[in-house]
């Protein structure tokens, strides 16, 4: 994945100087622990994380361009949530953003690129998307982007004490996007 630009946004790969944007958010207990990771406890466990991102090259930075800032991540991991789906071509997708930046339409401005990108240039046959049952403003994200619920599962996490915790799992099929296209499409003309 190069970069990727939309009307506010830039998806691009992690450079090791956005570790101070990073940590901005990363510390905070309302973003790590509903994206699955504790939140950082120092600046230079941030520059460790990016470094571990640009080792991997499957999580890119979310740019906010009026202030050239990386504001939040966006994932597009090579993952099967459900195992009899193995065969399908498929990524699933996850994010996390500042609080600074909450309820302006971000996050699905983001996930809708990388639908676009997974569908018409990667081949994609699904996306999935999950969160965590307690997470509200991911499950928002994933309905507004058109995901269909698809299943559930309970798995004990020890970032949160070994306690048992639920997935929430949502996916894309290709079909789904393709008649959601189509169907914008004919709005346009109406």
């Amino acid at each position: 994945m190069g970069v990727f630009e939309t009307e506010r946004l830039l998806l691009r790969r992690w450079q090791e100087s956005d570790y101070k944007d990073l940590y901005e958010y990363a510390k905070r207990e309302d973003v790590g622990p509903f994206a699955g990771w504790a939140p950082h406890k120092s600046e230079q466990e941030s520059k460790d994380v990016i470094r571990y991102f640009l080792q991997n090259n499957n999580s890119y930075a979310i740019v906010w361009k009026e202030e050239n800032k990386a504001i939040g991540s966006i994932g597009f991991h090579k993952r099967t949530p459900d195992v009899r789906l193995s065969h399908l071509a498929q990524r699933e997708v996850g994010f996390a953003l500042n609080p600074a930046y909450w309820g302006r339409g971000i996050v699905p401005e983001a996930v809708n690129h990388l639908l676009v990108f997974g569908f018409e240039q990667l081949q994609l046959d699904l996306i999935w998307c999950g969160h965590f049952d307690f997470n509200k403003k991911s499950k928002r994200v994933n309905e507004k982007c058109g995901f269909q619920y698809r299943f559930q599962k309970k798995d004990r996490y020890k970032l949160f004490n070994n306690q048992i915790i639920t997935s929430v799992y949502y996916c894309m099929t290709k079909e789904d996007y393709f008649e959601k296209k189509q169907q914008r499409a004919k709005k346009v003309f109406i």
